[in-house]
């Protein structure tokens, strides 16, 4: 492209496409508006495909819920997922009897490993206002050696994920929230401990990045060795090393070289994904993630015989009281609670 700090810019789909170490992301923005009592949406279901409601209609989707928006049980194994929740909420239940209330800027870190079978439910909490959901899930792999840890999550509370800011030379600020990684100084929570992440040699890197309008702002060099994606979503335009790039655009980066970044007239919103590649054998099939057929073969008997546990929840779309208020409930018994 003539650009020796970028390699390709490719228009994003859904899912957004990831390199390795990552399997993929997804974003989601709903328009949800005011909610039910039961926590649905205050609004006819009328016209939509429950059950499997992915089309955008009235700015919001119900996806597999049939009353309350968001997924209904449903397995995992051989692999992580990083759930980034900047609006709204999401209900957490798994067979190992965890659970939990999270949203506004929280993230949860999961470890599927060895099997789960867990629920992602988005209840609406407000009667007398819209419930906006924004949130990203994204797929880390895990290394063949730790396909079959034991699953668990950890909540990276929003209070504890660090944000740096940068002002450029006009006072405009850039400001990256570093969920997992280091920029400079700032280094992000500890992740789950089988993670590909938990190892600082692979510079896994998860970061949020708000530009303020017509700021500039310099992505330090990584080693050579890792892939880098820079996802623009929401703004105007930046400029990456001169070239313009509109949004819904992702970015692959030379990693090994600063990449100067200049925003247009509006603020902008991206997310920068990076990391060592595992260079393993990845073989997917819905939602397992192992290294070869015989072994996806091999899950699939194992779910269908132990159903990896079962379900201890009453309804396959359980949410919590709509009192409550955000908490992690882990399977040891170990609770955290934190205010709203």
């Amino acid at each position: 492209m003539g650009n020796s700090a970028i390699k390709s810019i490719k228009p994003l789909g859904f899912p957004w496409v990831t390199q390795d170490p990552f399997l993929f992301c997804v974003y989601h923005e709903d328009h949800y508006p005011e909610g039910t009592e039961e926590m649905g949406p205050a609004a006819s279901l009328a016209g939509r495909n429950l059950g499997q409601d992915f089309t955008v209609k009235d700015g919001w989707r119900m996806y597999h819920g049939q009353k309350i928006p968001g997924f209904p049980q449903h397995p995992h194994r051989g692999f992580e997922t990083i759930t980034i929740v900047q609006k709204g909420w999401v209900d957490h239940c798994d067979s190992m009897g965890a659970a939990g209330r999270f949203g506004n800027g929280d993230v949860q870190w999961m470890t599927a490993g060895k099997g789960v079978l867990h629920s992602e439910m988005f209840p609406l909490l407000h009667q007398n206002q819209d419930n906006p959901l924004v949130l990203f899930q994204i797929w880390l792999n895990l290394p063949a050696k730790h396909k079959f840890v034991a699953p668990h999550f950890k909540m990276l509370w929003n209070e504890h994920i660090p944000i740096d800011v940068h002002q450029d030379d006009t006072k405009k600020k850039t400001s990256v929230s570093v969920i997992s990684g280091t920029l400079g100084d700032v280094k992000g929570p500890e992740t789950t401990p089988d993670s590909w992440a938990a190892i600082n040699e692979h510079e896994v890197a998860i970061w949020t990045i708000k530009m303020e309008a017509n700021a500039r702002w310099q992505l330090p060099a990584a080693h050579p060795d890792v892939n880098r994606s820079l996802y623009f979503y929401e703004g105007m335009e930046i400029t990456l090393q001169g070239q313009k790039i509109t949004p819904e655009h992702v970015a692959e980066l030379q990693p090994d070289v600063w990449v100067d970044i200049k925003n247009g007239d509006k603020e902008a919103q991206l997310l920068l994904l990076q990391g060592k590649p595992m260079n393993e054998p990845v073989v997917q099939h819905g939602p397992f993630v192992m290294n070869t057929e015989q072994q996806i073969h091999e899950t699939m008997i194992d779910y269908q015989r132990t159903g990896f546990g079962g379900w201890p929840w009453p309804a396959n779309d359980h949410v919590h009281e709509k009192s409550k208020g955000r908490f992690a409930k882990h399977a040891d018994g170990t609770l955290e609670e934190k205010n709203n």
